[in-house]
């Protein structure tokens, strides 16, 4: 799985372009919740292509645009559609479910 840097200057291009799916991750250095999903994420078996991680505190562009309210906060992007939001616990059986159900659901316009 690649992990990707993104921010409010090259996001909307690459999750435009980039093939697969993207799980994409806001979050900040002073959240410890961000912090554990920044270590463990990676290793975790899902059924991703990338993890695409933003700064929530240097890219409040993006933050404003996916009206993130809480860190860490996590988004489905798939073949450049939007699949909205995940709300799940960060383990790999309720994460692979939250992005079963959203890919499932119609594609939105990215924000």
């Amino acid at each position: 799985m690649t992990e990707l840097e993104l921010t409010d200057l090259d996001a909307d291009r690459l999750l435009l372009d980039l093939p697969g799916t993207s799980l994409l991750i806001f979050t900040s250095i002073g959240c410890a919740s961000c912090r554990w999903a920044r270590r463990e994420l990676g290793k975790l078996s899902l059924p991703v292509q990338r993890l695409a991680w933003i700064d929530a505190a240097d890219n409040g562009g993006l933050v404003t645009r996916y009206e993130v309210f809480h860190l860490p906060a996590l988004f489905v992007v798939h073949d450049g559609q939007f699949y909205g939001a995940l709300q799940s616990p960060l383990h790999c059986a309720e994460l692979t479910l939250a992005l079963d159900t959203a890919l499932s659901r119609p594609a939105e316009e990215l924000p």
